[in-house]
């Protein structure tokens, strides 16, 4: 009986393509992937945490360069960022099918995990727009403005180029309450932060210790601007629901109207 290999790691990409390289370089039969915070005990097999190391994970990425198109790679990031149980194995499986098969298409849709990944990218494709259209910023105090968000998926590292090029000459935080990181511009460049929150951070707009004045003014200038163009007798709530989901109107100031 062939002994399964359970391994964590530290839940980065770079950290799972290293884990591709040790499957690959020692011909391991995988029972899971997981994040190390995640890492079960196996009766049956042995455990092994892999360091990630970037040496590695670029000569696996590559690799997969050579063997799927820009498209599938991006496909196989994005499904990463999905974060969906058992994302690993799925992936793993989608590699090891490209690796092996020299007739491997990204497109090839009657293969079930291509299509699976396929699915699961254009799922992270459409919260990252969502994102980029309903993220709205509060000015602070320090003159930083502010955002914060709460995606299903991790798509921070891939709607960084969008706000760096939209909003260059401002300071601006977008902050992943849900993962506890986000990224900062300091008008130079974009860094990822974590932040120590006491307990006088609110998300309220009203918050006169962390907001400004002039933005809480603004803010509540905006909903009764919005209040008083609103035609309530041609409200279609379930219209509006298609174009912008319930989850999304917390950040928005003109849909606190609308909350109830």
């Amino acid at each position: 009986m062939n002994t399964t290999t359970t391994l964590g790691y530290d839940g980065t990409y770079e950290g799972f393509l290293t884990c591709v390289f040790q499957i690959f370089e020692q011909n391991l039969e995988i029972q899971e992937i997981n994040p190390g915070e995640l890492m079960q005990a196996s009766l049956f097999g042995k455990n092994e945490v892999v360091i990630t190391d970037l040496e590695k994970a670029n000569r696996v990425q590559l690799g997969l360069k050579k063997r799927i198109s820009i498209s599938g790679n991006r496909q196989l990031y994005w499904a990463f960022l999905s974060e969906k149980e058992g994302i690993e194995m799925d992936l793993l499986q989608y590699i090891q099918l490209a690796f092996n098969d020299t007739h491997f298409s990204a497109k090839d849709f009657s293969t079930h995990i291509v299509l699976k990944i396929n699915q699961i990218a254009k799922q992270v494709h459409r919260e990252k727009h969502r994102m980029e259209a309903f993220v709205r910023y509060k000015l602070t105090h320090d003159e930083i403005f502010f955002a914060s968000i709460e995606p299903d998926f991790n798509v921070l590292p891939i709607i960084l180029n969008h706000f760096e090029a939209r909003y260059a000459d401002q300071k601006w935080i977008i902050y992943d309450l849900n993962r506890n990181f986000g990224i900062f511009y300091n008008l130079q460049e974009t860094k990822f932060i974590n932040l120590a929150f006491n307990n006088v951070f609110s998300k309220d707009l009203n918050n006169p210790s962390i907001y400004k004045a002039s933005e809480i003014e603004f803010q509540n200038l905006w909903q009764e601007y919005f209040s008083s163009t609103n035609i309530k007798s041609r409200k279609n709530i379930k219209l509006h629901l298609q174009h912008v989901p319930k989850r999304y109107w917390k950040y928005l100031t003109e849909k606190s109207s609308w909350q109830n």
